[in-house]
């Protein structure tokens, strides 16, 4: 299923249209036979198709790669962007086989420099050696994605320590000339990434100098915002203050204990100084729907550095920070920056088959499938809202309690006890984000003991528990805004 057919999945079953099988037993709402009411904000379709890659791959790659910075001046030289063995087919094969479901480039970072041949610098591929000043790395991956099934997206530094006009209104003219470019000569775009670094010292055509800009009006981001929204309607925008999605607070690859998927963003704007401290949690009930996305490297640096090749992050690492990302209800956007040849280090390739191997490993064999459900509370009469709508294995059923209800369980029970330490639970997030507060117990020794506890589900919680064995498991919410929902209670 398409990442377009499966958020309009997800839409249509929120609002009841999906078909209904057999209900266990439950109390039922009796006058609850339709759907829940949304509750602001919602997910976009966009946000939803978002929501659904879960995890995908940042390449940085441009003359820091050469020059073994992670911020270039403005002033290299294009000569030194030659990467004889560069193929981009190897970096979409590589990602999708690590199960990726999708690529950014930094098509330009803060040094200027452009991987595609713009229009509007002469600082890009254009005057490099490389293809002989007629390549083009944007349109090789974007080629690249669509052979191997991937989404294409673009990271465009909205600073600039090259061009002459930064900091001018000049400038602007030429950042958007840019962006036209890259957002209608290849193909659809999942994703426009704008980085929050801005204004500082910097080559600017030769002028050397430091230069500030306020970063509250001098991009007029709604402008801007606008212009990718006639282009690529389907694309979601990130930055500190979205509007799509946003900065989850740091590059550690972990995304907050509770992860709401509020934000006001009238309160705030990319490169706000507040953010990481004082906005960047968010809040469940604020006024715009604005997601988190946790960004890491899997190395020390972002860009490739030789001397960092025995510095790649574990499997044991990639593991935590999956947990702490996407099982946290965030999207992972992991950096697997290209060497100076080119290609993704075969060391970094391996590494990434091994965490793909290991996650594959832990949720093979979903035993929630094996129970019967039961809930403490029901939705409506019928079967729709059934508790077995929770772990048919289908993203898009759900349980559902009545208008008014903010608290129920679903039980799950099997005929002979099995060995567990993972839960997965995910919320109806169409409707948008209502659990606040939910416990995991589990029958033990005849008694029902607490495995965990927390506030958020979101898109998707995923809790690890210390292994348990037992033939009762009960997921309870016990606190919501709204009428709570499971899409998927899972048990591994």
């Amino acid at each position: 299923m398409t990442h377009l057919k499966a958020a309009r999945v997800l839409v249509l079953a929120a609002l009841g249209l999906a078909l209904a099988g057999p209900s266990p037993g439950a109390r039922h709402a009796a006058s609850d036979d339709s759907p829940p009411a949304p509750v602001a904000p919602v997910p976009s379709e966009r946000q939803l198709r978002w929501h659904a890659l879960e995890y995908y791959g940042f390449l940085h790659f441009g003359p820091n790669t050469f020059t073994n910075k992670e911020w270039g001046y403005g002033d290299e030289d294009p000569a030194i962007f030659n990467p004889a063995a560069l193929d981009a087919r190897q970096w979409a094969r590589v990602a999708r086989d690590a199960g990726m479901k999708g690529l950014i480039i930094t098509a330009k970072h803060h040094d200027g420099f452009c991987l595609w041949p713009s229009r509007f610098t002469k600082h890009s591929v254009a005057a490099s050696p490389w293809r002989a000043g007629r390549g083009d790395v944007v349109g090789e991956l974007a080629r690249a994605c669509r052979e191997f099934g991937l989404e294409f997206g673009v990271y465009l530094s909205p600073w600039d320590r090259n061009h002459a006009e930064y900091g001018r209104p000049a400038y602007l003219t030429d950042y958007r000339s840019q962006l036209r470019e890259l957002l209608s000569g290849y193909g659809p775009v999942f994703e426009v990434w704008f980085d929050g670094a801005n204004g500082g010292d910097g080559y600017y055509g030769g002028a050397r100098e430091t230069r500030r800009i306020d970063n509250r009006t001098y991009y007029d981001w709604p402008v801007t915002w606008n212009l990718v929204r006639e282009l690529q309607p389907g694309a979601v925008l990130f930055s500190d203050a979205g509007p799509d999605v946003r900065w989850v607070g740091n590059e550690k690859g972990i995304a907050f204990e509770s992860t709401w998927y509020g934000l006001d963003r009238s309160a705030t704007y990319p490169g706000d100084p507040r953010y990481a401290k004082e906005i960047a949690r968010g809040r469940i009930d604020a006024a715009d729907y604005v997601p988190p996305e946790v960004d890491v490297s899997i190395r020390p640096g972002w860009f490739h550095h030789p001397e960092q090749d025995g510095k790649v992050k574990s499997v044991e690492e990639l593991l935590e920070i999956y947990y702490s990302s996407i099982g946290r209800g965030a999207n992972l956007l992991l950096n697997i920056p290209p060497d100076r040849r080119g290609l993704i280090p075969e060391g970094d390739a391996a590494r990434l088959m091994e965490f793909r191997k290991a996650v594959e490993a832990a949720f093979a064999n979903d035993l929630a499938r094996q129970a019967t459900a039961t809930a403490s509370v029901q939705r409506g009469r019928g079967s729709q809202f059934a508790p077995s709508r929770a772990n048919d294995g289908d993203p898009a059923t759900y349980w559902a309690t009545g208008d008014g209800v903010t608290t129920g369980s679903v039980e799950l029970s099997w005929e002979a006890p099995v060995a567990f330490e993972r839960i997965v639970l995910q919320e109806a997030i169409a409707l948008g984000q209502r659990v606040q507060g939910w416990r995991v117990e589990a029958e033990v020794g005849g008694a029902w003991q607490t495995l965990a506890e927390g506030e958020s589900i979101g898109y998707k919680r995923i809790v690890r528990v210390a292994p348990t064995t037992s033939h009762r498991l009960r997921v309870a919410i016990t606190a919501a805004r709204a009428c709570p929902t499971l899409a998927t209670i899972g048990v591994y």
